[in-house]
């Protein structure tokens, strides 16, 4: 028996399965692509891309004409993710970190070439990273990314051709960033010394479920003038004894 849609939901049935022929392989499509995609005619496909531009639900590069996955999309799965287990699982851990470091413990995930910021506790110190969950922070440029880009295989295929420098000690080199993977592999753990932000540092690593998968990434980041050498290697390993406790199931 053929399952019939609801009575006036025909756009948005076709809306939600453009948005669907995005993927991780190919996160900007042309309206022609996305036409020829759907099998829908250009006119069409021109009208519910306007709509979901309208909405935040896809973004367009203005160079390449390309549509991309937007911000608002991208805070539905927010939404959806903080109701769900990992958040729920991991912000007892953020907790424990924070208090025992006084620094900024967070919990992100990899969206496209950046991390999203899924959740974040402070140590309470008044000079400390804050109100960064929901944003978007470039992969290269952050211990999470770095370590995820390490650990996960063809890592360095997410990130695009340029890399774009956000200060003057952001890696942009891709064979630079090579040389820094080989040692992230070696002692568990990334860091970020002022490539995001003048003055910002922090140590990340992955979180794996059961199976051996990686499903986020975790840091404690702070102020560069506190966060030494020595004292984030003494963070790094105690991230990578708490990220070996945290194991999510679904």
């Amino acid at each position: 028996m053929v399952k019939e849609s609801p009575k006036g939901a025909q756009s948005v049935l076709r809306a939600i399965r453009l948005l669907k022929h995005f993927t991780a392989e190919r996160p900007g499509l042309r309206l022609a692509e996305l036409s020829e995609k759907s099998g829908l005619n250009k006119a069409t496909t021109h009208r519910l891309l306007q709509a979901l531009l309208s909405e935040g639900m896809l973004e367009r590069e203005t160079d390449s004409g390309r549509y991309r996955l937007g911000p608002a999309l991208l805070a539905l799965g927010l939404q959806a993710m903080s109701a769900g287990n990992l958040r729920a699982q991991g912000r007892p851990l953020l907790k424990q970190l924070a208090a025992e470091t006084g620094e900024t413990a967070t919990l992100e995930v990899p969206v496209e070439d950046t991390m999203l910021i899924l959740d974040e506790v402070s140590g309470g110190r008044r000079v400390a990273a804050g109100g960064n969950v929901g944003t978007r922070w470039a992969m290269h440029a952050t211990s999470t990314g770095k370590a995820v880009i390490a650990f996960s295989e063809n890592g360095l295929a997410r990130l695009p051709e340029r890399l774009t420098p956000l200060t003057v000690k952001t890696i942009t080199s891709r064979q630079a960033l090579e040389e820094q993977l080989v040692q992230i592999r070696r002692r568990g753990f990334a860091e970020s010394v002022d490539e995001l932000e003048d003055g910002f540092s922090g140590v990340g690593t992955v979180i794996r479920n059961p199976a051996g998968d990686i499903l986020a990434a975790m840091s404690i980041c702070g102020p560069t003038q506190r966060l030494t050498e020595s004292r984030r290697a003494n963070l790094g390993a105690m991230l990578c004894a708490a990220a070996g406790r945290l194991q999510p199931r679904f």
